[in-house]
Protein backbone atom coordinates (compact mmCIF):
# COMPACT_ATOMS: atom_id res chain seq x y z
CA UNK A 1 0.00 0.00 0.00
CA UNK A 2 1.40 3.20 -1.06
CA UNK A 3 0.81 6.72 0.86
CA UNK A 4 -0.29 9.66 -1.18
CA UNK A 5 -1.65 13.14 -0.32
CA UNK A 6 -4.09 15.41 -1.25
CA UNK A 7 -3.38 19.20 -0.24
CA UNK A 8 -5.86 21.49 -0.98
CA UNK A 9 -6.44 25.53 -0.96
CA UNK A 10 -6.09 28.19 -3.41
CA UNK A 11 -4.28 29.99 -0.53
CA UNK A 12 -1.56 27.63 -1.37
CA UNK A 13 -1.49 27.91 -5.13
CA UNK A 14 -1.50 31.85 -4.82
CA UNK A 15 1.28 32.06 -2.70
CA UNK A 16 -0.26 33.69 0.54
CA UNK A 17 0.53 30.72 2.50
CA UNK A 18 3.08 28.43 2.49
CA UNK A 19 2.46 24.76 2.39
CA UNK A 20 3.55 22.91 5.52
CA UNK A 21 1.58 19.55 5.63
CA UNK A 22 4.06 17.32 3.07
CA UNK A 23 6.74 18.16 5.24
CA UNK A 24 4.72 17.43 8.03
CA UNK A 25 3.55 14.11 6.84
CA UNK A 26 7.03 12.77 5.34
CA UNK A 27 8.18 12.95 9.18
CA UNK A 28 5.08 11.37 10.71
CA UNK A 29 5.12 8.75 7.89
CA UNK A 30 9.19 8.55 8.53
CA UNK A 31 8.85 8.12 12.66
CA UNK A 32 6.77 4.84 11.55
CA UNK A 33 9.46 3.08 9.03
CA UNK A 34 6.85 4.67 5.85
CA UNK A 35 7.38 6.99 3.18
CA UNK A 36 5.11 9.11 1.02
CA UNK A 37 5.38 7.82 -2.51
CA UNK A 38 2.79 10.96 -3.86
CA UNK A 39 1.24 14.75 -3.65
CA UNK A 40 -1.57 16.28 -5.33
CA UNK A 41 -1.67 19.85 -4.65
CA UNK A 42 -5.15 21.21 -5.81
CA UNK A 43 -6.92 24.88 -5.95
CA UNK A 44 -10.36 25.05 -4.73
CA UNK A 45 -11.98 23.80 -7.31
CA UNK A 46 -14.86 21.44 -6.82
CA UNK A 47 -14.51 19.58 -10.18
CA UNK A 48 -10.86 19.16 -9.75
CA UNK A 49 -11.61 18.05 -6.46
CA UNK A 50 -13.66 15.61 -7.04
CA UNK A 51 -11.78 13.97 -9.71
CA UNK A 52 -8.91 13.64 -7.36
CA UNK A 53 -10.81 11.79 -4.83
CA UNK A 54 -12.01 9.64 -7.19
CA UNK A 55 -8.74 8.82 -8.34
CA UNK A 56 -7.87 8.75 -4.42
CA UNK A 57 -10.79 6.37 -3.65
CA UNK A 58 -9.94 3.76 -6.49
CA UNK A 59 -6.16 3.50 -5.88
CA UNK A 60 -6.19 1.53 -2.71
CA UNK A 61 -3.43 3.78 -1.27
CA UNK A 62 -3.44 4.92 1.85
CA UNK A 63 -4.55 8.66 1.24
CA UNK A 64 -4.38 11.75 3.61
CA UNK A 65 -6.68 14.71 2.39
CA UNK A 66 -5.73 18.28 4.03
CA UNK A 67 -8.20 21.36 4.08
CA UNK A 68 -11.68 21.93 2.94
CA UNK A 69 -13.86 20.54 5.50
CA UNK A 70 -14.99 23.60 7.14
CA UNK A 71 -18.43 25.73 6.97
CA UNK A 72 -17.49 28.46 4.73
CA UNK A 73 -18.59 28.11 0.93
CA UNK A 74 -14.96 27.64 -0.38
CA UNK A 75 -14.58 24.49 1.43
CA UNK A 76 -15.60 21.50 -0.74
CA UNK A 77 -14.18 19.16 -0.09
CA UNK A 78 -16.56 17.07 1.99
CA UNK A 79 -19.42 17.33 -1.07
CA UNK A 80 -16.78 15.85 -3.46
CA UNK A 81 -16.33 13.13 -1.37
CA UNK A 82 -19.97 12.40 -1.42
CA UNK A 83 -20.06 12.79 -5.13
CA UNK A 84 -17.18 11.01 -5.86
CA UNK A 85 -18.24 8.01 -3.54
CA UNK A 86 -22.49 8.26 -5.64
CA UNK A 87 -23.27 8.82 -1.79
CA UNK A 88 -24.87 11.16 0.36
CA UNK A 89 -23.78 13.79 2.64
CA UNK A 90 -25.19 13.54 6.06
CA UNK A 91 -24.79 14.67 9.46
CA UNK A 92 -22.69 11.88 10.99
CA UNK A 93 -24.18 10.80 15.02
CA UNK A 94 -21.15 10.94 16.33
CA UNK A 95 -20.03 14.68 14.91
CA UNK A 96 -23.49 16.39 15.48
CA UNK A 97 -22.78 15.11 19.27
CA UNK A 98 -18.97 16.68 19.50
CA UNK A 99 -20.23 19.73 17.76
CA UNK A 100 -23.45 20.48 19.60
CA UNK A 101 -21.60 19.48 22.64
CA UNK A 102 -19.11 22.46 22.09
CA UNK A 103 -21.19 24.83 20.41
CA UNK A 104 -24.60 24.39 22.26
CA UNK A 105 -27.53 26.18 20.07
CA UNK A 106 -25.02 28.04 18.19
CA UNK A 107 -23.87 24.96 16.66
CA UNK A 108 -26.69 25.71 13.74
CA UNK A 109 -27.79 26.69 11.10
CA UNK A 110 -23.60 26.67 9.89
CA UNK A 111 -21.22 25.01 11.95
CA UNK A 112 -23.41 21.89 12.14
CA UNK A 113 -22.53 21.62 8.78
CA UNK A 114 -18.85 20.80 9.61
CA UNK A 115 -20.13 16.97 10.59
CA UNK A 116 -21.83 16.34 7.11
CA UNK A 117 -19.93 13.64 5.99
CA UNK A 118 -20.40 10.99 3.14
CA UNK A 119 -22.76 8.27 4.45
CA UNK A 120 -20.14 5.81 4.81
CA UNK A 121 -17.38 7.84 7.27
CA UNK A 122 -16.14 7.50 9.94
CA UNK A 123 -14.81 9.72 12.15
CA UNK A 124 -11.38 10.84 12.80
CA UNK A 125 -10.92 12.74 16.71
CA UNK A 126 -9.78 16.13 16.71
CA UNK A 127 -7.60 16.41 20.01
CA UNK A 128 -7.71 20.58 20.06
CA UNK A 129 -11.31 21.81 19.44
CA UNK A 130 -12.95 18.62 18.83
CA UNK A 131 -14.58 19.19 15.24
CA UNK A 132 -13.63 15.57 13.71
CA UNK A 133 -12.27 14.54 10.91
CA UNK A 134 -13.35 11.67 8.72
CA UNK A 135 -12.53 8.16 7.09
CA UNK A 136 -13.29 6.59 4.02
CA UNK A 137 -12.28 3.61 2.93
CA UNK A 138 -8.51 4.20 3.07
CA UNK A 139 -8.83 7.89 2.34
CA UNK A 140 -8.60 10.54 5.43
CA UNK A 141 -9.80 13.54 5.55
CA UNK A 142 -8.13 16.28 8.41
CA UNK A 143 -8.50 19.99 8.31
CA UNK A 144 -5.88 22.80 6.86
CA UNK A 145 -4.65 23.74 10.66
CA UNK A 146 -1.38 21.95 11.26
CA UNK A 147 -2.07 21.97 15.07
CA UNK A 148 -5.00 19.84 14.39
CA UNK A 149 -4.38 17.89 11.15
CA UNK A 150 -0.79 16.60 12.19
CA UNK A 151 -1.81 14.72 15.21
CA UNK A 152 -5.06 13.56 13.39
CA UNK A 153 -2.71 11.45 11.10
CA UNK A 154 -0.84 10.41 13.23
CA UNK A 155 -4.13 9.18 15.57
CA UNK A 156 -4.92 7.04 11.74
CA UNK A 157 -1.90 5.30 11.37
CA UNK A 158 -1.52 4.46 14.92
CA UNK A 159 -5.13 2.91 15.28
CA UNK A 160 -5.67 1.84 12.04
CA UNK A 161 -2.02 1.17 9.87
CA UNK A 162 0.29 -0.23 12.48
CA UNK A 163 0.86 -3.12 10.35
CA UNK A 164 2.45 -0.97 7.46
CA UNK A 165 5.48 0.23 10.29
CA UNK A 166 8.61 -0.54 9.67
CA UNK A 167 10.40 -2.94 12.15
CA UNK A 168 13.59 -1.81 11.12
CA UNK A 169 15.97 -1.64 13.97
CA UNK A 170 16.75 1.97 15.60
CA UNK A 171 20.19 3.95 14.09
CA UNK A 172 22.37 6.60 15.30
CA UNK A 173 24.18 9.04 13.38
CA UNK A 174 25.85 12.10 13.74
CA UNK A 175 28.18 15.20 12.75
CA UNK A 176 30.91 17.22 14.19
CA UNK A 177 31.01 21.03 14.35
CA UNK A 178 34.02 22.53 14.50
CA UNK A 179 34.29 25.42 16.92
CA UNK A 180 30.83 25.63 17.88
CA UNK A 181 29.58 26.59 21.35
CA UNK A 182 26.56 24.84 22.92
CA UNK A 183 25.22 28.03 24.16
CA UNK A 184 24.43 29.17 20.54
CA UNK A 185 22.72 26.65 19.54
CA UNK A 186 20.12 26.11 22.30
CA UNK A 187 17.55 27.52 20.20
CA UNK A 188 18.28 25.64 17.20
CA UNK A 189 18.37 22.12 19.14
CA UNK A 190 15.13 23.14 20.57
CA UNK A 191 13.68 23.89 16.96
CA UNK A 192 14.83 20.08 16.07
CA UNK A 193 14.15 18.51 19.04
CA UNK A 194 10.40 20.16 18.78
CA UNK A 195 10.29 18.52 14.90
CA UNK A 196 11.48 15.48 15.50
CA UNK A 197 10.25 14.25 19.01
CA UNK A 198 10.72 10.85 18.22
CA UNK A 199 14.12 10.62 18.05
CA UNK A 200 16.79 11.24 20.65
CA UNK A 201 19.23 14.03 19.91
CA UNK A 202 22.14 13.99 21.72
CA UNK A 203 25.27 16.93 21.96
CA UNK A 204 28.87 16.21 23.55
CA UNK A 205 30.72 19.16 23.48
CA UNK A 206 34.83 18.85 23.84
CA UNK A 207 37.50 21.15 23.89
CA UNK A 208 39.50 19.29 21.87
CA UNK A 209 41.18 15.72 21.60
CA UNK A 210 44.15 13.95 19.90
CA UNK A 211 41.83 13.69 16.92
CA UNK A 212 40.42 17.13 16.62
CA UNK A 213 42.52 19.78 18.45
CA UNK A 214 39.92 22.37 18.28
CA UNK A 215 37.11 23.02 20.69
CA UNK A 216 34.01 20.81 18.53
CA UNK A 217 30.63 19.68 19.41
CA UNK A 218 29.29 16.17 18.55
CA UNK A 219 26.09 15.75 17.69
CA UNK A 220 24.08 12.53 17.16
CA UNK A 221 20.11 11.76 16.13
CA UNK A 222 18.93 8.16 17.41
CA UNK A 223 15.58 6.14 16.10
CA UNK A 224 14.22 5.24 12.79
CA UNK A 225 16.46 5.01 10.07
CA UNK A 226 14.76 6.95 7.39
CA UNK A 227 14.17 10.24 10.19
CA UNK A 228 17.11 9.93 11.59
CA UNK A 229 18.74 10.39 7.67
CA UNK A 230 16.31 13.61 6.97
CA UNK A 231 17.05 14.87 10.72
CA UNK A 232 20.67 14.83 10.19
CA UNK A 233 20.77 15.87 6.86
CA UNK A 234 18.73 19.08 7.59
CA UNK A 235 20.67 20.09 10.68
CA UNK A 236 24.22 19.60 9.06
CA UNK A 237 21.77 22.50 6.77
CA UNK A 238 21.30 24.42 9.38
CA UNK A 239 24.87 24.29 10.77
CA UNK A 240 26.29 25.28 7.56
CA UNK A 241 23.82 28.17 7.44
CA UNK A 242 25.66 29.45 10.60
CA UNK A 243 29.00 29.20 9.44
CA UNK A 244 30.07 25.99 10.78
CA UNK A 245 32.41 23.97 9.60
CA UNK A 246 30.59 20.05 10.04
CA UNK A 247 32.14 17.06 9.97
CA UNK A 248 31.15 13.29 9.18
CA UNK A 249 31.41 11.69 12.59
CA UNK A 250 34.24 8.89 12.29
Amino acid sequence: MKTGALIIGDELLSGKRQDKHMAALIRILAARGMKLAWAEYLGDDPQRIEAALGRAFDSGDLVFSFGGIGATPDDHTRGCAARALGELLTVHPQARQLIEGRFGADAYPHRINMGAFPASASIIPNPVNQIPGFSCRDVHFVPGFPSMAWPMVEWVLDTHYRQLFSDAPDVEQGCIALEAREGDLISLMQEFVARYPTLRFSSLPSFGSEAIPQPHIEFSFSGQPALVAMALAEWQTALQGMGYQVQARG
